[in-house]
């Protein structure tokens, strides 16, 4: 194994998920140290994927020889339901399965079945979801639907097949993503977001064909700022496309009219085309921190819980299921893992302006998006 892929497993740093000696009952209104709710969970449920992304897991980084987890360090769908429905006496309104490539986990059907039975305290079922790249959604979307899941969101950074092959790094054709697309679309997995990540020079002269491809169809388009997830991809500020230059070109051919977001903590900021012919949104990370009321938790694969996208460290959850630590125990060790949480990494990249990224974060393959 190179030295390369030694040093981003050792980012797989674990804390111990400390258990309170004074237990508590979940209100369901839990907050952390600047006020912000827990209402969204988001699950990794493996740290594979079928495309070799050069934005997320570069083929030099993540190639044959690495190590990805062995089946035995995975947490069982039945492990990953338990904590579920702790988090979501807590307060969790909304799960989102992802990877890795979350539909190369086999029989993930029988988990979504499980998560559909969950229940806010108030007696609401959840809003799940699964973020995918598509790959195997025209063969799964049926099944996905009739097990429990509501939508979809669908990763696709390029229409031009050739290039879109250079992304993915995998020679796989961009029809066989829209064909799982329009699957899901029939099935009513929607509505469905379809999620472009935008690197300069990669792939942005595509941000006006994108737009013009999903204007007049159900479906909504988000643009994406490149980011510093992880330490393989080797992120620069200068390969950033600001948001405001992707509304700006758009604007400029389709025009377009500001929308409330839909609730509150919405990572995206919302647009509208003016002739009424669909929206398109943008996620601005990079150059428009929204920690201030960020409320998303992060469940990596092996059971480790992390606070932040550009986490370092992950608390170890696993460990107390395995130990037979009781559903008290762990949901109180979530909440005090929760309330001590200050996370704003965003925020304080921001305020550097920095010209590249040098702490050591947690790779976005191994956590999800």
């Amino acid at each position: 194994m190179n030295t390369r892929i030694i040093s981003i497993l050792d980012q797989r740093q674990v804390v111990g998920a400390t258990v309170p000696a004074l237990l508590e009952t979940p209100t369901g209104m839990l907050a952390d140290s600047l006020a912000r709710p827990l209402h969204d969970l988001r699950i990794s449920v493996t740290d594979r994927c079928n495309f070799r992304c050069v934005y997320c897991m570069p083929k030099e980084v993540f190639d044959k020889n690495y190590s990805f987890l062995p089946h035995a360090s995975l947490l069982s769908f039945e492990e990953i339901a338990r904590l579920a429905s702790l988090f979501v006496a807590h307060g969790v309104e909304k799960i989102r399965l992802t990877g890795g490539e979350p539909l190369l986990r086999k029989h993930l059907e029988r988990l979504i079945a499980m998560l559909r039975e969950l229940r806010t305290p108030d007696g609401r079922e959840l809003d799940l979801t699964l973020t995918t790249n598509g790959a195997l959604l025209a063969q799964k979307a049926q099944a996905l639907k009739d097990a429990g899941l509501n939508r979809v969101t669908v990763s696709l950074d390029a229409l031009d097949d050739a290039n879109f092959k250079r992304m993915n790094d995998v020679d796989f054709a961009v029809a066989q993503v829209l064909r799982g697309i329009e699957a899901a679309h029939q099935v009513g997995l929607g509505p469905i977001k379809i999620n472009m990540v935008v690197k300069k020079g990669l792939n942005d002269h595509e941000v006006l064909s994108m737009a013009r491809h999903f204007k007049d169809t159900p479906y909504i388009l988000r643009f994406i700022e490149y980011m510093d997830v992880g330490s393989s991809n080797g992120w620069r500020m200068d390969e950033v496309v600001p948001s405001a230059e992707v509304i700006r070109r758009i604007n400029a051919v389709l025009p377009l009219q500001p929308v409330d977001a839909n609730y509150a903590g919405e990572t995206a900021q919302r647009w509208r085309y003016v002739d009424g012919s669909g929206e398109i949104g943008v996620i601005s990370s990079v150059t428009r921190a929204f920690c201030g009321d960020c409320s998303r938790a992060r469940l990596s694969t092996e059971g480790k819980i992390y606070t932040c996208l550009f986490g370092t460290d992950g608390h170890d959850l696993r460990a107390l299921l395995r130990d037979a630590r009781s559903d008290a125990e762990i949901s109180s060790a979530i909440a005090l893992l929760w309330r001590q949480r200050g996370d704003r990494y965003s925020e304080l990249r921001s305020a550097a302006k920095p010209t590249s990224s040098t702490q050591r974060k947690v790779e976005m393959s191994y956590i999800g998006g």
